[in-house]
């Protein structure tokens, strides 16, 4: 089917010709300039990417076993890892912030790194391993929720913040964590699509039936949209996109519940109730966005006098302490980072509601800002962690964690949900063909 060598954009939903599968290649769209997922070969190979999650999963193990950082106050030792962190939340009645410490630096990566080589070994071995589709949407559902680069910023402005009260030795679980995050970006690179077009190669030489006799005529409407500039999206050429494994498929009339005939994933025309979840989801971060600010979310004890810090009282300290980078990163990433977010998602859903025509290219870009700064405002909820477990000196000094780090930790989610809710198609949809013709031809 002609479809079957069809690619659309994931934020647009304009559709192309697959291009021939050539090294180092790069394909955006040229409506919206984003990266077409599934139509670049370029590196990583399926060989590197296998080498660096192997790498990557050893070192993780070697980060969640040995002490990232040590104080050293009054005569008194106190290390923390990974899992000292998430326990001391625990222990503190503050399960639910443990729960995510441990889900987005322990379970997550771990799950994902060995979905990924579960599928990797069998494929560089030219055979497809059981369970090949769910395994690939478990993966591609965990790779947003993967926190290692972000929890080793909070490392480094849990360190700096120390280094005032105690002695700061670091431990090897540091440097494990520094080369698991270089490692990560590494893998992070490889685009899960490519994994289905491997999948569809191997089981194609498998297949007896010759390539020519599986193929039909180019349907009409197909052989428009390759080639005709009147028909922009997928959706006006009455196609289906799958942004799970990325295939494009016909929508026939009479199917009530279409599927991806690739991976089985629910096909929609676009993504049911996403104005009105994205908004419900903003509108309960709003909400918990002042309690956060508001709220302690640490409570320290020192030589029998309380103290309550709240993320502005944390920026005031290093600002007054004369660290002003590290000043600067926590506004921002945990103040200015959530209210633009907030303000991004709220402007997107009231121009996709009332179907705006307004510079679309320009909340494009805004989109892809919110996904990309989404998980950086957990770094406040890690460095809440890591002092909570490292701050235990008996009498002399102990720190538990506030309700104000349960509800920003509750922002940081709400908000990354929201913006996986919107559609980014919504934007384009109310665009008129014509401008987007006439801008082509300009």
């Amino acid at each position: 089917m002609e479809s079957a060598h069809l690619i659309a954009c994931h934020e647009c939903d304009r559709v192309f010709r697959r291009p021939p599968p050539l090294d180092g290649l790069h394909l955006r769209c040229s409506r919206c300039a984003s990266k077409l997922s599934g139509a670049h070969h370029a590196r990583p190979t399926l060989d590197f990417t296998c080498a660096m999650a192997v790498a990557a999963l050893v070192t993780l193990v070697i980060a969640q076993c040995f002490p990232i950082i040590a104080l050293n106050a009054q005569g008194m030792t106190s290390q923390a890892t990974l899992f000292d962190a998430a326990s001391s939340l625990w222990t503190g009645q503050m399960q639910i912030v443990a729960a995510v410490v441990f889900f987005t630096t322990t379970l997550f990566p771990s799950m994902e790194l060995l979905a990924l080589l579960y599928v990797l070994l069998p494929l560089r071995a030219a055979s497809v391993p059981p369970g090949f589709r769910y395994v690939i949407k478990f993966l591609q559902w965990l790779r947003p929720w993967g926190m290692i680069e972000v929890f080793m910023l909070g490392v480094l402005v849990t360190t700096v913040k120390m280094v005032s009260l105690a002695r700061v030795i670091p431990g090897a679980g540091l440097f494990a964590f520094g080369a698991l995050t270089v490692l990560l970006a590494l893998v992070s690179r490889f685009d899960p699509h490519r994994l289905w077009h491997a999948c569809d190669d191997i089981e194609t030489r498998d297949d007896a039936t010759p390539p020519a006799t599986k193929r039909t005529e180019s349907p009409p409407e197909a052989s428009t949209v390759a080639g005709s500039m009147k028909v922009v999206s997928a959706k006006q050429a009455g196609l289906l996109v799958c942004h799970t494994c990325g295939s494009v498929q016909p929508l026939h009339d009479g199917e009530a519940h279409p599927r991806c005939h690739r991976c089985h994933t629910p096909l929609h025309v676009r993504r049911p109730a996403s104005v009105s979840r994205t908004a419900a989801l903003l509108l309960a971060a709003a909400l918990l966005y002042i309690p956060a600010n508001l709220l302690p979310v640490m409570h320290s004890t020192s030589l029998g006098r309380s103290e309550d810090d709240t993320i502005l009282s944390g920026v005031a300290y290093f600002w007054t302490s004369g660290d002003f980078g590290l000043a600067a990163v926590v506004f921002i990433a945990s103040v200015v980072v959530p209210m633009l977010k907030l303000a991004i998602l709220a402007f997107l859903v009231f121009a996709a509601h009332r179907r705006s025509t307004w510079r679309p290219h320009e909340r494009t870009r805004l989109y892809r800002l919110v996904e990309r700064i989404g998980r950086w405002s957990m770094l406040d909820v890690f460095v809440v962690a890591l002092t909570v477990a490292l701050m235990h000196f008996g009498s002399f000094a102990v720190i538990t964690a506030g309700p104000g780090a349960l509800a920003f930790g509750a922002v940081v989610i709400l908000t990354m949900i929201a913006s996986m809710q919107f559609d980014p198609r919504l934007i384009w949809d109310a665009v008129p063909d014509a401008a987007e013709s006439a801008r082509d031809d300009s």
